[in-house]
């Protein structure tokens, strides 16, 4: 990101500034915004904007409305949300190009919102297409992108974009969470601990192979810990299991024992008969599962072999929770996790929760901001810690 402009970078007064943001959030029944995580963690650029005398022109996608015109996947109630946390009045267009977006642009005065409607009501969004990337385009001046969590896609809105407006700089969301995340793989302070879970091997072999020349140790749990457990020759009963990933977790802890990374996995769990809430668990060793019965969560023996394996370090990556934590009967392995993340931040460590139910166990325990950073993109945060290139990032307007 030192390369890249940043939205600082910007002659921003009186400009009109397309700003991409992710206010993909979740919506209740009455159609409110359920949780405004996303919303708020834009927050700083837009107040700097505002303060800045920018017109500021939003857009965001909501949901999945394949290219057409979905109703409950408005952004109405988004508009709304934002208007109560700026504290003016947010106009909003009832589409994202053409005369309802140019009228509403149009109405702006300096230091002024407005929120575009959902881009994804366009197939020309995610389809990447040339035209529809030009109609946005000439809504703004200049273009802001604070969508860390869609920054892996190559869409219209965070690259085509790109290629009619000059000056295209990353806001302080973007430039937060590579910094944090680039720090992990560039330059992590000493012990270095990851944390992976989640359910499958595959969705994280990238990160695995990515990071075990710079870790010190790595902890694994969630569903793809049983996919470890049958590489090591184990019975795994019924619960989740990745047959074709059987031979990479062999490779991984190979190459672990090969780099000197201490590869640390659960020695007990809990199992259940089926993954509901009024299931009978038991506490197992982790050899010692039983046929009829599926691992749910790392068991409490694990937990605090976690905990002192956690003692001391100076950079803790977590991404994926240890079991099925959705179910609160097995969610302690995941809430005790957060905790001893945020105990190791008051102890000195940088903790990086990569996004995804990761960060939806830290803030469900109102813990996110007794950590260092907690990272608004699942994917987007993966496939960075993967090493990959992107997409939304690479667009953006290099620095003189």
């Amino acid at each position: 990101m030192l390369k890249k402009l940043g939205v600082r970078d910007l002659p921003l007064t009186g400009a009109k500034v397309l700003t991409r943001v992710d206010f993909n959030v979740p919506l209740d029944k009455e159609r409110r915004v359920a949780d405004a995580t996303r919303m708020e963690a834009s927050l700083p650029t837009i107040r700097y904007m505002i303060e800045k005398g920018t017109r500021v022109i939003l857009m965001s996608h909501l949901g999945r409305p394949k290219g057409k015109r979905v109703d409950s996947m408005s952004l109405v109630p988004v508009a709304e949300k934002l208007t109560s946390f700026l504290h003016k009045d947010v106009a909003f267009a009832e589409d994202c190009v053409g005369e309802p977006a140019k009228k509403a642009v149009d109405s702006l005065r300096d230091g002024d919102v407005a929120l575009l409607e959902n881009l994804r009501f366009h197939p020309g969004e995610e389809a990447n297409d040339d035209e529809f990337s030009r109609q946005l385009a000439s809504l703004g001046e200049l273009y802001v992108n604070d969508a860390f969590g869609s920054a892996h896609r190559a869409h219209a809105s965070t690259v085509g974009v790109t290629k009619h407006i000059k000056l295209c700089a990353a806001g302080f969301l973007m430039q937060k969470e590579v910094e944090y995340l680039g720090k992990v793989l560039e330059e992590p302070g000493r012990p270095f601990v990851a944390i992976l879970g989640g359910a499958k091997v595959s969705d994280k072999i990238g990160i695995a192979r990515n990071l075990l020349g710079k870790l010190d140790k790595l902890i694994i749990g969630g569903g793809m810990m049983y996919t470890f457990f049958a590489a090591k020759g184990l019975d795994v009963g019924r619960s989740i299991l990745e047959p074709k990933s059987v031979p990479i977790a062999r490779d991984i802890m190979e190459e672990a024992r090969k780099k000197g990374v201490e590869l640390l996995l659960p020695v007990d769990c809990l199992v259940s008969r089926s993954a509901s809430e009024a299931a009978e668990t038991r506490e197992v060793l982790a050899e010692e599962i039983p046929d009829e019965l599926a691992g749910v969560d790392i068991g409490p023996r694990a937990i605090e072999e976690f905990r002192e394996a956690l003692e001391g370090a100076k950079t803790v990556l977590w991404n994926g929770p240890m079991g099925v934590f959705e179910i609160d009967a097995y969610s302690r392995g995941t809430v005790e996790i957060a905790h001893i993340l945020a105990d190791a931040t008051a102890a000195g460590a940088v903790t990086v929760i990569g996004g995804g139910d990761s960060a939806a166990a830290i803030n469900k325990e109102g813990l996110e901001h007794r950590v260092s950073h907690v990272s608004t993109g699942g994917g987007a945060s993966l496939e960075f810690l993967e090493g990959r290139e992107l997409p939304g990032i690479a667009a953006l307007s290099n620095k003189d």
